[in-house]
């Protein structure tokens, strides 16, 4: 019977390859795992905003958004006349997309698909669609309404400043 290979430090070598195979398994797996936000109810913090009539000024998106329509203001997305009704617009170097479930009424979410991470391709029929696996969630709440994914698409943050869109 042969003797075990040691690094010299009493432990073998297969130990050693063993140990290096768990510790890259278990960075896959971490890797594929989404962080979901912390629990459910990821559809109420659908991002919103709704544009005031004539007077330039507009709610913030989500929870505890800036509501007084004035100051700083992020990155113009688009011009709300862009955002067709009952559809939307996918912004992938924002990571964002945008929709109108109706007239005026403006909604965010990220366009992150929460099956396994790819970025959504489009909205049309009124869902945002995921090309990898044909997800589908509503745009109204990000809600998932076909395919396999089971949670929501997270909301982002908008402001809708007179006639443009913005990253709150």
């Amino acid at each position: 019977m042969t003797q075990p290979e040691t690094t010299g430090w009493g432990t073998t070598r297969r130990a050693v390859v063993s140990a290096a195979g768990a510790a890259g398994l278990a960075a896959a797996l971490t890797a594929c795992g989404k962080d979901d936000g912390g629990g459910s109810g990821d559809s109420q913090n659908a991002g919103s905003a709704q544009e005031s009539a004539g007077s330039g000024q507009s709610g913030a998106a989500g929870s505890g958004g800036d509501t007084s329509g004035g100051g700083g203001g992020g990155m113009e997305l688009a011009k709300t006349s862009q955002i067709p009704e009952g559809g939307g617009m996918v912004f992938k170097d924002h990571k964002v997309v945008v929709t109108q479930p109706s007239s005026g009424q403006f909604k965010a979410f990220s366009s992150i698909c929460t099956h396994q991470g790819c970025s959504v391709g489009d909205v049309s029929d009124g869902t945002i669609n995921c090309p990898c696996h044909q997800s589908k969630f509503d745009i109204n709440d990000g809600s998932p309404k076909g395919g396999p994914a089971t949670k929501p698409l997270p909301g982002a943050k908008i402001k809708v400043e007179g006639s443009s869109i913005k990253m709150a």
